[in-house]
């Protein structure tokens, strides 16, 4: 692909000093779009966005986005107290899949014997290994079985043990001092009301976590930091206000919609900052949201998707019959989006406001075709991108039809497979729209700025402090 030719820079102002770019440290010229590597055209894409220091736009500019905004984030916290759920509603547990009691237990020992002595009530194998249940049969009858003592560590009944037999074919196998999670069914004769159900993966994970948090901080530093507690601040309202107001009954569109966009807003301004550059990502996230609840909703319901299509679905739609499903499956599709649509608004964004920083000149088109360009190579990455995980996260599901040897269409039609394609499809329509959508509201934010009513200008020959990364100024 031929990378346009750069339009020209203005002169060079002999008022700013030498070495010195726009009075904000960086220096001009074609490398001033930073991470993107873009003059007015270039095509160079990286994840690294440039949220540097960006002239600060006019007073008049700042009350036009404010007029949009405040009264959406006032919108938005609205439905926060109208919708807040005040804690899910309760229910009698069913014992089935996760709707469990559970308690901590540790592997105290754990004893070879035979199968055969330990199945002696069992059907005798036939001796037919063609079939996993015939070959089942066999490993329980001639293997060797273990039997595992567990204490149960936490719950009224702490310092109880039990015990489990562990065929040599299950797919979890016990060690002696091992954590594990235990399901206790208060119902069940005495002796078999604890049974293991999972393995304790808390330290691993932990630690994992602590990795990546740490990673976040030692790279991005202050940024970084802030990007976590945006992240804690997401996870706090999915577990205190999406989950239980969908439980309580709410509209799951309406409480997907009211959630995302208070995401959307602590999350941008948390790590981008309180600026019209991080405003116009904000307006250009809300559109494509928007388009995908509408495209959403339309093609959920025209292909007839309920959202009831495994165990955990039927349980949720047992326990609470007046959830509606589909609109679950709506609400699924957008909140997956948002995450890659905030990276794609803020890149666009970012990449139009360097372009407008690096060439002043450039009006409104100049600008829209520059950004564009790098629009388009970020398109086909985070589409990529979206379309993958999806797949990975079904990638069971696909493994289980190739294995069935069924036909394109056939697995395409399946209703498990139709949600993923629909959720795919709508998620990546609203990504692709997202770029042109969010590029030209920058382009028409930087070119409508009036310069006459910016604050005055740093004064002559003062060099930037701190080595040219001198305090951010307001935007």
């Amino acid at each position: 692909m031929t990378t346009p030719q750069q339009p020209p820079f203005p002169p060079h102002d002999p008022r700013r000093g030498a070495g010195t770019g726009h009075g904000d440290g960086r220096e001009s010229g074609p490398a001033s779009p930073g991470a993107h590597g873009t003059g007015a055209g270039g095509h160079g894409h990286a994840h690294a966005h440039s949220h540097g220091p960006a002239a600060p736009v006019s007073r008049h500019l700042r009350k036009v986005i404010a007029a949009v905004l405040i009264p959406f984030a006032a919108a938005v916290l609205v439905g926060l107290a109208v919708l807040w759920p005040g804690g899910a509603p309760p229910h009698e547990r069913t014992g089935v899949g996760f709707d469990r009691q559970t308690q901590q237990g540790t592997v105290t020992k754990v004893v070879e014997l035979s199968c055969q002595s330990v199945n002696a009530s069992g059907v005798p194998p036939t001796g037919d290994t063609s079939t996993a249940e015939g070959s089942s049969a066999v490993q329980q009858a001639n293997g060797e079985c273990k039997r595992a003592t567990i204490r149960v560590d936490s719950g009224k009944d702490k310092g109880r043990t039990f015990d489990e037999i562990v065929q040599p074919d299950q797919s979890r196998q016990l060690s002696e001092g091992q954590k594990v999670v235990v399901a206790y069914e208060p119902s069940a004769p005495e002796d078999l009301q604890y049974s293991v159900t999972d393995i304790n993966r808390r330290v691993p994970m932990a630690l994992l976590a602590g990795i990546f948090a740490l990673a976040v901080v030692v790279v991005g530093r202050l940024r970084g930091l802030m990007a976590l507690i945006s992240l804690a601040v997401s996870f706090l309202l999915l577990n205190f206000f999406i989950l239980p107001a969908i439980l309580q009954g709410s509209n799951p569109l309406l409480v997907a919609v009211i959630g995302s966009s208070a995401i959307m807003l602590i999350a941008l301004y948390l790590c981008h900052g309180l600026s019209a550059r991080t405003s116009v990502a904000v307006l250009g996230t809300l559109i494509s949201l928007v388009l995908i609840g509408v495209l959403g909703s339309l093609f959920i319901g025209w292909a007839a998707l309920t959202g009831n299509t495994d165990d955990n679905t039927g349980l949720i739609h047992g326990l609470y019959p007046t959830i509606d499903m589909s609109g679950l499956l709506l609400a699924g599709v957008i909140i997956g989006s948002l995450g890659v649509l905030d990276d794609v608004t803020v890149t666009q964004t970012s990449a139009v406001w360097e372009l407008h920083e690096a060439n002043p000149t450039l009006g409104r088109r100049g600008l829209y075709r520059a950004g564009i360009r790098i629009g388009r190579d970020h398109i086909a990455s985070v589409v990529n991108t979206l379309v993958l995980a999806y797949a990975g996260a079904a990638l069971p599901l696909l493994l289980l039809f190739s294995i069935a040897q069924s036909g394109v269409g056939t697995v395409a039609n399946s209703e498990l497979v139709a949600e993923e394609i629909v959720r795919t499809l709508v998620g990546s329509i609203g990504l692709v729209a997202s770029v042109p959508v969010t590029t030209a509201l920058a382009a028409l934010v930087v070119s409508a700025d009036r310069p006459a009513d910016r604050p005055a200008a740093q004064p002559t020959g003062v060099a930037p402090a701190r080595g040219g990364r001198g305090r951010r100024r307001k935007r």
